[in-house]
């Protein structure tokens, strides 16, 4: 008979999540938008740009299995509020089951629908988003309609952290292009910082935005930006 595994129970939750996300992964690949879940490196990376001294509301887009969304949670206070979207019935029943923690809100919903919902909360400022959506695969149309409802809500003290994988391509008109991620944020973003993950699978760049554009006048001057700064970790 085998004995005990102190181990065994760690590694259950893991291995348990893991399976979850290729499940998933094969149902639906363009919703997923990943071949892995993300690493802790990557998730640290994501989430420490929005650590601040009065941390009360953070949203986060595609949580999936949650790597991201503990780390969010260990940094937020008791009385903060943790707001995720996910599209996925087999991602948000996951969530609920593997993190019982009352500060987190899941909305089984697309991130567009983002701002509606903060509304209906009666939740006006936003600290900090933290997005693993595929924004490779989408079009700018889709990605105007989730990112540019949110802009009052994060102001000018907010921060917005978006990962694109290392080869920064995407599909367009049925051929492969290159695709930096970091122009099209900009329009949204007076800031737009990057810094590169090695221990990811891929490795993957961290774009921290800042510095939200709420006006007109101000996205249509943002694709004049200068780069942000590239690290290395």
């Amino acid at each position: 008979m085998m004995g005990f595994q102190p181990g065994a129970l760690l590694l259950r939750p893991q291995v348990m999540s893991l399976a979850t996300f290729w499940r998933n992964a094969v149902a639906d690949f363009n919703g997923t938008a990943a071949i892995a879940p993300s690493s802790r490196y990557l998730a640290r990376s994501m989430v420490e740009p929005v650590r601040c001294d009065n941390l009360r509301v953070v949203v986060e887009f595609g949580p999936g299995t949650g790597k991201m969304t503990r780390e969010i949670l260990r940094l937020m206070p008791r009385d903060s509020i943790l707001v995720a979207f996910e599209i996925s019935e087999r991602f948000v029943s996951h969530l609920g089951e593997s993190i019982p923690d009352r500060r987190l809100q899941v909305v089984r919903a697309g991130a567009e629908t983002a701002a509606e919902e903060l509304q209906a909360r009666g939740i006006g400022h936003i600290d900090g988003v933290v997005s693993s959506l595929g924004i490779s695969l989408m079009g700018e149309d889709a990605v105007s309609a989730i990112y540019r409802p949110l802009l009052p809500h994060l102001g000018d003290t907010g921060v917005l952290t978006q990962f694109q994988y290392v080869h920064r391509t995407r599909m367009h008109d049925g051929r492969l292009e290159y695709f930096d991620a970091a122009p099209l944020l900009r329009r949204y973003f007076h800031s737009v910082e990057s810094n590169c993950v090695l221990r990811n699978l891929p490795p993957a760049y961290v774009l921290t935005c800042r510095g939200a554009r709420t006006s007109p006048q101000q996205r249509r001057g943002g694709t004049g930006e200068t780069a942000g700064r590239d690290t290395r970790r």
